[in-house]
């Protein structure tokens, strides 16, 4: 069984999403480079820096399946049933679309993250899960299913917006090991395994 991961781009301040759920500059990093990474879905395109490109290729290339929250599956309007990061996506809703077997056979809706991330697993096998949405990944962090937080953090403030992390529901603190970083254009690249 491979690893649960979150990843996310993130402002320096924080924030994954303008207030409007708009990214804003944060995927400046997807066009900063010349190195094309292939992936599923032919409406997206990354061309990254060769060292944002080892990152990402991992990301990509191991994972088994995503886990994602409504509001990102509607914003992005389920990724046409064939996400970027490859793997089958599972979505935690309580009510999935009503056309979801015809428009979204590849998708799969469950009603928490406990049973969202269960059923990843299944899907993925011996590759990983990775958490692409906030409010997912913070309870998944609260019921301890993490094991590694990645962020690719880009240079700019939002001031506000939606945050990557909230106030934890467990008392203590969540410890992290030291993070690998790479340095990437426009994206430092953080990966960091959370402590058990």
């Amino acid at each position: 069984m491979g690893k649960v991961l979150t990843h996310m781009t993130m402002s320096l301040d924080g924030f994954i999403a303008q207030p409007d759920n708009q990214v804003g500059e944060l995927f400046e990093w997807y066009e900063a480079g010349e190195v094309n990474v292939p992936n599923p879905n032919d409406e997206v395109k990354f061309n990254v820096d060769d060292s944002s490109a080892d990152i990402l290729r991992d990301l990509t290339e191991n994972n088994g399946a995503l886990v994602a929250g409504r509001t990102l599956f509607d914003i992005a309007d389920g990724w046409g049933d064939k996400h970027p990061a490859g793997g089958k996506v599972v979505v935690v809703t309580h009510t999935p679309p009503d056309d979801a077997a015809e428009k979204w056979p590849n998708t799969t809706f469950v009603g928490d993250v406990e049973t969202a991330i269960s059923r990843a697993q299944e899907l993925a096998g011996d590759k990983d899960v990775t958490i692409a949405s906030a409010n997912v990944a913070q309870q998944a962090l609260d019921l301890g299913l993490v094991d590694e937080v990645c962020v690719s953090l880009v240079p700019v403030l939002f001031g506000e917006g939606i945050p990557y992390f909230s106030k934890l529901q467990s008392e203590g603190h969540l410890l992290l090991e030291d993070p690998m970083v790479v340095q990437g254009r426009r994206a430092l690249h953080l990966r960091y395994p959370v402590r058990k």
